[in-house]
């Protein structure tokens, strides 16, 4: 599975364990590359764009709270990025939104939760049906 990846500075070392946690998922590394202070809406951005050019089916992005880059990400007409900080969260907007951009916070979720969630959101399907039709009404502009 291609999935194109993104943080800031603040979830730099999060998005590097990632990686490292699922060599078995092809990761398309948007960056950051360092610690260094960065714009979060810039990696929201390429790893949405990454989506929509094809180069990967999902995405995950990652800010201290995972709200700024989850704002910048969905800003793209097509994507669909959730903000989980549970794995009900995780399979529910898998389940019923068909979410394409999982988005974490490094300072404020614990990280063993974290894995749990990334295990989740990877491992369900969109129930479609009744979901479909509403998905098709987020983008309406």
């Amino acid at each position: 599975m291609k999935i194109s990846i993104g943080s800031d500075h603040a979830g730099f070392e999060l998005k590097q364990k990632i990686i490292k946690k699922y060599p078995s998922f092809d990761f398309d590394d948007c960056g950051t590359f360092s610690d260094k202070s960065v714009d979060y809406p810039d990696f929201g951005h390429k790893v949405a764009n990454s989506i929509l050019k094809g180069n990967a089916e999902y995405g995950i992005v990652v800010c201290g709270s995972g709200i700024g880059i989850s704002i910048a990400a969905n800003r793209n007409k097509g994507i669909r990025a959730a903000l989980c900080t549970s794995v009900e969260h995780a399979e529910l907007s898998r389940l019923h939104n068909d979410a394409n951009v999982l988005a974490l916070g490094a300072r404020l979720t614990k990280e063993r939760d974290i894995y749990s969630i990334i295990d989740i959101f990877f491992s369900t399907n969109f129930e479609g049906g009744r979901h479909s039709d509403r998905i098709k009404k987020i983008d309406y502009i």
